[in-house]
């Protein structure tokens, strides 16, 4: 009996520092091979895993594997496929946070409003992130058009307000400042979704047509789009990120 008194008191201790740190108690299965699982660890994994083979590899089940888990432990962390999408634009939008906070803001030169250039520097932090990670782009547009907007990660409603605020610098009034914060967040995501969309149909080709697969179009039905494919296939950078987004600005402040 005293045996068992003691193998019981061991299995509580266990348990209990198993189930030590923050949050809920945790389960033997939530130590992977990276040690005790968190939400960040989790979501760090998922970025890596479709930065390297992209969305469609993404599934608890994999991520498990990844993580050397279970997969019903990452429950704890995310509720399913989706969770671990929406865990994915906080993941993509925590990183636009710590770059912003990272890097200097830009000397205001005297003759451009501080919200002006501060709002470049944001849009150009969105861009690097972005362009670091492709795969998860898509996912800017389509988690929002599935999550109310209070329902959307924390790191999300920040970015808006980020947003709101620097607009607001403009003096505009509600309804002007409400259109251009519509304006300025689709030109943003709009230009990033089409400037990473790919374009060479064989990386292996040398030549310029084969690479980009011209042959696959009919001359006769788009003789525009053959001609015009080798300019459109190049990207236009944050230079012309920056150019539309004065552009934009200029347009609704004049009106």
């Amino acid at each position: 009996m005293a045996g068992d008194r003691t193998g019981a008191g061991g299995r509580a201790a266990r348990e209990k520092r198993a189930g030590s740190g923050d949050g809920p108690a945790r389960r033997a299965s939530d130590r992977g091979r990276y040690g005790r699982l968190s939400r960040e660890r989790v979501l760090a994994c998922a970025l890596r895993l479709v930065d390297r083979d992209g969305l469609s590899a993404l599934s608890m089940r994999r991520l498990g594997a990844e993580l050397g888990v279970e997969a019903m432990a990452l429950y704890r962390y995310a509720d399913g496929k989706d969770g671990l999408l929406d865990g994915l634009v906080e993941a993509l939008y925590l990183e636009l946070d710590e770059r912003l906070a990272r890097e200097p803001a830009a000397a205001d030169p005297g003759t451009v409003p501080p919200w002006r250039t501060e709002l470049h520097r944001a849009a150009r932090a969105l861009y690097d992130v972005c362009v670091a990670h492709p795969q998860v782009v898509p996912l800017l547009s389509t988690r929002m058009l599935a999550v109310p907007l209070a329902r959307r990660p924390a790191a999300v409603l920040r970015e808006h307000e980020r947003l709101l605020v620097l607009l607001s610098g403009a003096g505009a009034d509600e309804a002007r400042t409400a259109a251009l914060f519509r304006a300025v967040t689709a030109w943003l995501l709009g230009y990033v979704s089409v400037e990473l969309r790919p374009m060479v149909d064989n990386p292996e080709e040398s030549d310029p047509a084969f690479r980009l697969g011209l042959h696959r179009m009919p001359p006769r039905d788009l003789p525009t789009l053959r001609e015009r494919v080798p300019s459109l296939a190049g990207r236009g950078g944050p230079e012309a990120l920056a150019a539309g987004l004065d552009a934009l600005l200029d347009r609704f402040l004049a009106a």
